[in-house]
């Protein structure tokens, strides 16, 4: 992605996320701008904005994402160890896309490496 997409894409989650708290937008901005074939964690993206503990915030965020799966890919954020949290269906879903994405999956958790991470 070009950088003056990336800013078109970043101004256009902000907007539609109106009434949205700043660190909301910083989460989604952050999240959208994970490649396909690639995942990060609720603590990546945490540093990635300045808020290196507010992991938990992160993923509260994420669960309540109204902009799935374009452009804020959030099935595309895991816990550190790789696994996929939340309800046990919607868990199955996210791992079923990264894996379509080419994201390897090893026992139900994706299987970390620099290779894997952004």
């Amino acid at each position: 992605m070009r950088d003056t997409e990336k800013l078109r894409v970043e101004k256009e989650i902000r907007h539609a996320l109106k009434g949205w708290s700043d660190f909301e937008k910083d989460v989604l901005v952050a999240t959208a701008k994970i490649p396909r074939g690639k995942v990060s964690t609720y603590g990546r993206i945490a540093k990635m904005i300045g808020r290196p503990k507010a992991y938990r915030a992160v993923a509260n965020t994420l669960h309540k994402n109204p902009l799935h799966p374009q452009p804020v890919p959030c099935h595309r954020v895991v816990k550190a160890d790789g696994g996929f949290g939340g309800e046990k269906r919607a868990a199955a879903r996210r791992r079923k896309l990264v894996e379509e994405e080419g994201v390897p999956i090893e026992n139900g958790r994706v299987r970390m490496s620099k290779d894997v991470l952004f």
